[in-house]
């Protein structure tokens, strides 16, 4: 498999720092950024590389990188007279290659498993698959629409005046590509987001989202450059990566982040609780993923289709993202095991383990995400969360919002009580 990195870009609004320095080549731990994406690519088997660079810049970078031989890898240069956008660049470096090639974009700081990548690009046989993660900040992000699968259904470019209504998923600049993609890149410059990917996807070409907790954010500007580095003295950008086993904080929706609306269906009704957002955003900044587990009986009773859930939540994290939090993942159960109400849905009226107190999706989200249970935190308003963190060896806090434990269908007692999830993190973060 071969690679390419596109490092041809024109790098405006970090010019303060980046001065007359490409920003492939500004340093993160003493080691240029590109060359961190060089070394990972070497570490998943990949030893020939192309680099699409400014011309002005081509002497610039063999300087610093050389032909890749320190490496023992073959580096290629590719010199843009003109600006040819993300995508302009690459249609003659694909010219007779029939193989999946990854394609990264030179100012983002990546760290993750290339081979789970490829394997699910492979698994899914699809043209493009790109890789996705929660944003901080949605409005100046390319955003990405998939359905349950993990299908593309369409992209959302930057700027948005408004955060579109779907799931917080941004386009991290990383892909994995087929031969078939190569019949949409158009001659001269162009655009994956704009131009490229939304003619394969009007073709029916099929295009996946690949969603990952690992390390990948750009240095577009100062403060994203300052925090990059900051993570890398800390450690953060290799414990990030999914070789490595991570904490949760587990929070229970209704009644811990949100304020409670029975059986809640729309949309609409969402209200964060004070201080949810801000909490949210510490368990990102440390050593923490977040993690949302809820009962959604609302789907089985017919009260709301899968389809009416996804936009609830994709309100649920925009509401977050607003304000600089994200969710690593939500899961959800559909199933209810009671029957006779009107309009349920017989196929989900089953006694399940994924209901809580039941402890499959928490142990999904341990096989996905790679948590260690042991040192992880389930977080809820009601005694059937505390049993569901109980179950599974977890710590659990009670908070007094919601239910606040008031529900009693449960005897099992917290490992602490706490006025509200600002609280409950506040002690994880600082005590445990």
């Amino acid at each position: 498999m071969n690679a390419v990195i596109i490092a041809g870009g024109e790098g405006e609004r970090i010019r303060s720092v980046a001065r007359a320095s490409p920003k492939p080549l500004l340093e993160v731990g003493g080691c240029p950024l590109v060359e961190h994406q060089i070394l990972l690519l070497h570490r998943y088997g990949i030893h020939e590389i192309h680099l699409t660079v400014r011309a002005r810049d081509l002497e610039t970078f063999r300087e610093r990188l050389g032909t890749g031989e320190r490496w023992g890898i073959a580096l290629h240069y590719h010199a843009e007279r003109k600006p040819l956008g993300t995508a302009g660049g690459i249609a003659p470096i694909l010219d007779g290659r029939g193989k999946p090639f990854i394609v990264l974009y030179g100012d983002v700081m990546v760290h993750m498993d290339l081979e789970a990548l490829v394997a699910f690009h492979r698994a899914k046989k699809a043209a493009a698959t790109l890789v996705v993660h929660p944003t901080d900040h949605p409005l100046d992000s390319d955003l990405v629409e998939v359905d349950g699968h993990g299908r593309i259904k369409a992209f959302h470019r930057k700027p948005h005046r408004r955060t579109p209504s779907c799931r917080n998923l941004g386009s991290a600049a990383a892909y994995v590509l087929s031969s078939s993609i190569a019949a949409h890149l158009p001659a001269g410059a162009s655009d994956f987001v704009r131009d490229v990917f939304p003619s394969a996807l009007a073709a029916g070409l099929p295009l996946f989202g690949y969603r990952t907790r690992e390390y990948l954010k750009d240095i577009g500007t100062p403060e994203r450059l300052a925090r990059v580095r900051a993570d890398w003295e800390a450690g953060r950008i290799e414990r990030r990566h999914r070789d490595h086993a991570l904490p949760a904080v587990f929070f229970d929706r209704d009644g811990t982040l949100l304020d409670s609306v029975p059986l809640l269906h729309d949309a609409g009704e969402i209200r964060l609780f004070p201080g949810a957002a801000e909490a949210l955003r510490r368990v990102n900044q440390a050593d923490f993923l977040a993690v949302v587990i809820t009962n959604q009986p609302v789907v089985a009773r017919g009260l709301c289709t899968l389809d009416e859930l996804e936009r609830i939540h994709a309100r649920f994290e925009t509401l977050l993202a607003e304000q600089g939090a994200i969710l690593d993942a939500i899961y959800f159960c559909p199933h209810h095991p009671d029957v006779g109400y009107p309009g349920e849905r017989a196929e989900l009226k089953i006694a399940c383990a994924c209901r809580k107190p039941g402890g499959e999706l928490l142990r999904r989200a341990a096989r996905d995400l790679n948590i260690d249970l042991s040192r992880s935190v389930f977080v809820g308003d009601s005694t059937r969360d505390i049993e569901t963190g109980r179950r599974l060896g977890l710590r659990t806090v009670l908070v007094q919002t919601g239910e606040a434990g008031r529900d009693g269908k449960f005897p099992a007692q917290p490992n602490a009580s706490c006025a509200d999830v600002a609280e409950a993190v506040e002690l994880i973060l600082g005590q445990w």
